[in-house]
C-alpha cells in the first residue's frame, strides 16, 4: 500500500508565512550588524602570533555562518537558510562604511548559506538537532574556504588550502554549528519563538 503527498501540505510546506519573511530580514539586519563588527575585528586578531601559520586564520571564520545556521534552525522552511545568509551579507556590506571586502560579501554569503541550506535539505527539513547543525556549520565552513582559495588565496599550495579548509570546517561546526543551536534554543527558551519550531518544542519541555 502507498501513501501519497497531499498536494495542500507540500503548498503549505513550501510557503512562507508573513512572520517568517519578517524573521529572515530581521535575523539577517541582526547578524548583518555582527558580522560587520567581526569583520572589523579580523585584521588585528589574525595577524596575531598564534596566527603565524596562515590557514590558521580559518578557525575565525564561524561567527560569519551563524545566520544561515540559526535561520535555518528557526524557519524550517527550505531557502530560509540561503536566504538569512544572503540577508545578512548585503546588511554587512551596506552599514555606513561597509566591510573591507566590498559587495563580494555576497558571493560570500551564497555559498555559506548554500553549505548550510544543502545539509537541511538532506534531513529534508526534518531534523534540526545539534548534530543537524554542527554539519550546517561545517559544510557552509567548507564551501567558503573552497571559495576563499580561488579568491584570497590562489598562491598557497594544496598543503595551505587543505589546512585552511580543516580549520574552518571545524569553526564552523563549532561557532555556528553547536553556537547557533545553543543560541536558537536560548531564544526558545525565553519565549521569543512561539511561533516556530523551536519555540513548541521548548514548551512541551517545560
Amino acid at each position: 500500500m502507498t501513501t501519497s503527498v497531499q498536494p495542500s501540505k507540500v503548498r503549505e510546506f513550501f510557503a512562507y508565512r508573513t512572520i517568517d519573511l519578517v524573521t529572515v530580514a530581521t535575523l539577517g539586519v541582526a547578524f548583518g550588524v555582527v558580522f560587520w563588527g567581526w569583520g572589523k575585528l579580523y585584521e588585528p586578531i589574525s595577524t596575531l602570533a598564534v596566527f603565524g601559520y596562515p590557514p590558521s586564520a580559518g578557525l575565525l571564520g564561524g561567527p560569519w555562518l551563524l545566520a544561515g545556521v540559526v535561520g535555518g534552525l528557526i524557519i524550517r522552511r527550505p531557502g530560509a537558510a540561503l536566504a538569512t545568509e544572503l540577508v545578512a551579507a548585503a546588511a554587512s556590506a551596506l552599514v555606513p562604511g561597509g566591510t573591507q571586502w566590498g559587495m563580494s560579501v555576497m558571493v560570500s554569503g551564497f555559498w555559506q548559506g548554500l553549505g548550510a541550506e544543502l545539509i537541511l535539505a538532506i534531513f529534508l527539513y526534518k531534523r534540526f538537532g545539534v548534530v543537524t547543525a554542527a554539519l550546517a556549520g561545517a559544510l557552509a565552513g567548507a564551501f567558503e574556504s573552497v571559495y576563499e582559495w580561488q579568491s584570497y588565496y590562489a598562491d598557497w599550495d594544496l598543503g595551505y588550502k587543505l589546512a585552511h579548509l580543516g580549520f574552518f570546517v571545524a569553526s564552523g561546526a563549532t561557532i555556528a554549528g553547536l553556537g547557533g543551536w545553543a543560541l536558537t534554543r536560548a531564544l526558545a527558551r525565553a519565549g521569543v519563538l512561539d511561533s516556530f519550531g523551536p519555540g513548541r518544542e521548548a514548551a512541551h519541555e517545560v
